[in-house]
């Protein structure tokens, strides 16, 4: 039997074009999130009653795909324009690497068991096979892991961490790979679940501490939890059809926040769905897990050689 969770709340004020990549610090205890397109990151505090107040806003100039805290600091990794860098707590930025070609940018990204990011691509014109995976090791290293993907996105790994998921947008797919934590790779590729028509397409997903797989689908306003076998556990449904990210917060993680979006709107459609675009909020019976970190080592990390160069 299907669950029917909750009825989402509208959790923000503000209206978004593409709102994305909703993670949980728990360095801060604060809710991140970012809007693609505006290249903004917006930190937030929680309300007891799943509200969200604004700490700051980080405007970075280029396309903003996805973001991570940094273990043993305040600062953030990014996955924007072709690359990766690091975002100070000031609003300094340090670009890292740029492995994604032209006429291509970062999208979704998360940072596995062992502190590693993996970041997921797309053309920018969203061609069949103009995607991929890319991983930022923390000695600085990157490699590219797997091509021809069309809309790489939405990443999350099992809680014993021997499982990676991630979305495919464009074919509708969410994959399962055996992981390999101590040496980051995959293998054992496998469709998890295939998405089509009125399904929507799989976006951004999260997993809560029962290993089930929760998946955004864009242009459904739903988001689905899933066994690890594949099978639907549980449906959100939303009041706006373009549900893009979701992820568990709050203190006690029990809240799944879901970022949505108003890309290619009209302006009647935005008349006529005034919620589309905000950040919303469904208290729920299980519990999810903070952000990954991401754990530099060496000093080619920017924040390990201003904390070398500081009096």
């Amino acid at each position: 039997m299907v669950e029917i969770l909750g009825v989402p709340q509208p959790a923000s004020h503000q209206a978004t074009v593409l709102g994305e990549g909703v993670r949980w610090d728990a360095r801060h205890d604060e809710l991140l999130w970012v809007d693609i397109v505006q290249g903004r990151l917006f930190r937030e505090r929680v309300d007891p009653d799943g509200g969200l107040q604004r700490v700051r806003r980080y405007d970075v100039g280029v396309p903003l795909g996805a973001v991570a805290p940094v273990d043993g600091e305040d600062g953030y990794l990014l996955a924007a324009d072709r690359g990766f860098a690091r975002l100070a707590p000031d609003g300094a930025l340090d670009w890292l690497a740029e492995p994604a070609p032209e006429g291509t940018r970062m999208n979704d990204a998360a940072c596995d068991p062992a502190g590693r990011m993996w970041a997921g691509t797309l053309a920018n014109d969203h061609h069949e096979g103009g995607g991929a995976l890319f991983r930022l090791d923390v000695d600085g290293s990157v490699r590219q892991v797997l091509d021809g993907l069309t809309i790489a996105n939405g990443l999350g790994w099992s809680p014993d961490g021997a499982t990676l998921y991630l979305n495919d947008s464009g074919p509708g797919v969410v994959l399962a790979f055996d992981f390999d934590v101590e040496r980051g790779t995959l293998s054992g590729r496998r469709e998890l679940v295939r998405l089509g028509g009125d399904q929507g397409s799989p976006d951004g997903l999260t997993m809560d501490d029962d290993g089930f797989v929760w998946v955004a689908l864009y242009g459904a306003g739903r988001v689905h939890r899933y066994t690890p076998q594949g099978e639907l556990a549980a449906v959100v449904q939303l009041p706006v059809p373009q549900s893009t990210c979701c992820w568990f917060g709050g203190p006690d993680l029990t809240r799944l926040f879901v970022t949505t979006a108003t890309e290619g709107y009209t302006d009647d459609q935005r008349a006529a769905q005034p919620l589309a675009g905000r950040i919303f909020s469904v208290p729920t019976r299980v519990r999810g897990t903070p952000a990954a970190a991401f754990r530099p080592v060496g000093p080619w990390w920017p924040g390990a050689r201003a904390a070398a160069a500081a009096p």
